[in-house]
């Protein structure tokens, strides 16, 4: 559906606001339009806030702009910038990239941005969330002001209103279904669980699912002693955490996607970058710090209009957390009484914790 509505304007060069959850099939809305610009020798720019997402969105662009000879460059950190001094040497039709490493470029003056015409600003809010608020006013200010602007956001929160207001030039908002509303055929389940619980909940519902799970817990350390516990109970694991080098990062994914590992466990670093398809579960071991990490956590399953589950793990004194969900979403979480969990102490100690 984004795509229907936002193609035909962005091959107008109508700037635009598209609000759409993740797995509703967006990279290609910007994509499609961007390489028929750059058939046309314009330069495109997109700008998004994490590696794994620059490596996704650049898969696309490869797919559908190599054939017809459309050339991209990733600046992402992480990554030797020799190799990306070289791809810009190439003189790009399309640049892909993150903040910080953008701006390394400006300063060492190996990127213009003089001649870039379509600006693409990608999980927007998302950006906003990490910080790169400073970056992208920089780098927005180093564009020609006769471009095309596109903005891609899941929630609309006033910052991202501002930019818009400031950058860009009467945009089209188009949206594809109301900010903060999870998508259609995402089935959601509310355990309240004691801390010292959650393993034994945990290795219950993965006795229950034979498909890929993806879990989702709120720090790295957190995400390293569920991997421990799950390699422990048999079960084929990965994990996905900004501890881990770009190449362990790659190989996680891979891994997951081709079902190498059955489980990947992440922090939500990764919740936005995940594009894999028939993901049939998504547990949040922890709540999310933020009611929109919620959406884009469990939109990972139920991709472009397929059907999934997600179930939470909430402890009695998060009632607060959730409350602050349903008030994103619009709805109650359908709570489910706690099943008669496996008996403790099957953990060796120092998986306990």
């Amino acid at each position: 559906p984004i795509q229907e509505k936002s193609i035909p304007l962005a091959i107008e060069g109508k700037d635009m606001v598209g609000v759409a959850q993740t797995g509703t099939g967006k990279t290609l809305a910007f994509s499609v339009p961007m390489i028929q610009a750059a058939l046309r020798g314009k330069q495109g720019l997109v700008v998004l806030p994490t590696r794994e997402l620059a490596f996704q969105v650049n898969e696309v662009f490869h797919k559908i702009g190599a054939p017809v000879g459309a050339r991209t460059a990733v600046l992402i950190g992480g990554e030797p910038i020799g190799r990306q001094i070289q791809a810009l040497r190439r003189n790009p039709q399309i640049i892909i990239g993150t903040p910080g490493r953008i701006i390394d470029h400006l300063e060492q003056k190996t990127v213009s941005l003089k001649s870039i015409a379509v600006l693409v600003l990608d999980e927007a809010d998302r950006m906003l969330d990490m910080g790169f608020a400073p970056q992208l006013k920089r780098i927005l200010q180093r564009l020609s002001r006769d471009r095309q602007t596109m903005l891609f956001s899941a929630t609309m929160p006033q910052d991202i209103i501002a930019i818009a207001r400031s950058y860009m030039k009467f945009p089209v908002r188009v949206e594809v279904a109301p900010t903060g509303t999870p998508p259609a055929k995402i089935t959601q389940e509310l355990f309240f669980v004691e801390k010292q619980d959650k393993p034994r909940l945990l290795e219950k519902i993965l006795t229950e699912y034979r498909g890929s799970i993806l879990i989702f817990s709120r720090t790295k350390f957190g995400a390293k002693r569920i991997v421990a516990r799950i390699r422990a109970l048999g079960h084929a694991a990965a994990e996905l955490h900004s501890n881990l080098s770009l190449n362990q990062r790659k190989k996680a994914l891979e891994g997951f996607r081709n079902g190498a590992y059955r489980i990947l466990v992440a922090t939500d670093i990764a919740s936005r970058g995940i594009d894999v398809k028939g993901i049939e579960l998504v547990i949040n071991y922890d709540l999310p710090q933020s009611p929109g990490d919620y959406v884009h956590r469990i939109g990972r399953t139920g991709r472009i209009g397929g059907a999934g589950h997600a179930v939470s793990f909430a402890m009695p004194n998060e009632k607060g957390d959730v409350r602050g969900i349903e008030r994103l979403i619009r709805a109650t979480l359908p709570l489910s009484k706690l099943p008669q969990l496996p008996p403790p102490n099957f953990f060796p100690q120092k998986f306990s914790r």
